[in-house]
């Protein structure tokens, strides 16, 4: 019985020096890519609804959207980070997010669930990254057998256009 305190009160010291923190993601796709955004980040999740288009906007900006009153500027993630645009399909969903006192919404392939990562499993992104959209990058968390991309979101709405 007292070993079993003993176990508790490590665990929980543990916890409590960080050793075991976790990062919570929400985790999308963006074709064969798995992605995750900090959930303290993210407003709500949206089905797919109509986006009005704005002239001579950002390739990548999809218009906005009437979200209870406030316009939110939509942005297709696979234009910004230079993937080939598809229809969105009956999975596709906006995430609505905040960060840098903007809300934007993103549009992603399909949502797939919350997950929490141990900060032990996250990485930063290699130097050896030179992809268009590597700027955006936060790191890759690994999950069993799974690579998860970490995204930035202060840097994907640290931008003029938005």
């Amino acid at each position: 019985m007292k070993s079993d305190e003993n176990a508790t009160a490590t665990v929980d010291r543990a916890d409590v020096a960080g050793l075991n923190a976790t990062r919570q993601l929400v985790t999308f796709a963006l074709g064969a890519e798995e992605y995750g955004i900090d959930i303290a980040g993210v407003q709500e999740i949206n089905r797919m609804v109509q986006i009005t288009h704005v002239p001579r906007a950002a390739a990548y900006m999809e218009g906005v959207i009437n979200l209870r009153g406030q316009l939110i500027p939509v942005i297709d993630l696979r234009t910004r980070f230079g993937m080939p645009r598809i229809e969105p399909t009956r999975m596709s969903r906006i995430i609505v997010i905040e960060a840098l006192g903007k809300r934007i919404g993103m549009i992603v392939d399909s949502v797939s669930e919350v997950v929490h990562i141990p900060l032990a499993n996250i990485e930063p992104t290699p130097d050896v990254i030179t992809v268009s959209h590597a700027e955006f990058l936060g790191g890759v968390g690994k999950l069993d057998q799974r690579l998860i991309i970490l995204l930035n979101v202060e840097s994907i709405l640290n931008t003029e256009e938005l």
